[in-house]
């Protein structure tokens, strides 16, 4: 069983940055593809971004792109979050989450369904004040 252990959350205005980690247990982080999700007070948890196993493929929910990038380090087991050019809207709990399956190229359909993910760490709050 895996365990993801997020960082980095915290306070800031509108127009901050904040960097997320997401640490993994285990020896095969690296075969898995990673997400980020969200959840905002009484809504449903967000898909916010997604990377593939090796790096090379990343997808974004629109209201983040140009502003939030994942990236992952493979040597260190942990998937990262940069945001930049944060709005109130993006206050939320993040969490980090692993693909159900390793090893296989998945599309942005895919990787939005939270359902495909079944190994989720604990969270961080992020918020944002205008």
């Amino acid at each position: 069983q895996v365990r993801l252990v997020e960082s980095g959350g915290g306070s800031v205005q509108a127009g901050g940055s904040l960097r997320l980690s997401c640490a993994a247990s285990g020896r095969t982080f690296s075969s898995y593809n990673m997400g980020w999700f969200r959840q905002a007070p009484e809504k449903e948890r967000e898909f916010v971004a997604g990377i593939s196993w090796n790096g090379g493929v990343t997808y974004y929910v629109d209201s983040v792109k140009g502003r939030f990038t994942i990236s992952r380090d493979n040597a260190k087991n942990t998937v990262y979050l940069q945001m930049n050019s944060l709005k109130p809207e993006d206050t939320a709990i993040y969490y980090c989450a692993r693909d159900r399956s390793l090893g296989r190229s998945r599309n942005a359909s895919y990787y939005s369904n939270r359902a495909n993910f079944d190994s989720w760490g604990q969270g961080t709050q992020v918020t944002v004040s205008s």
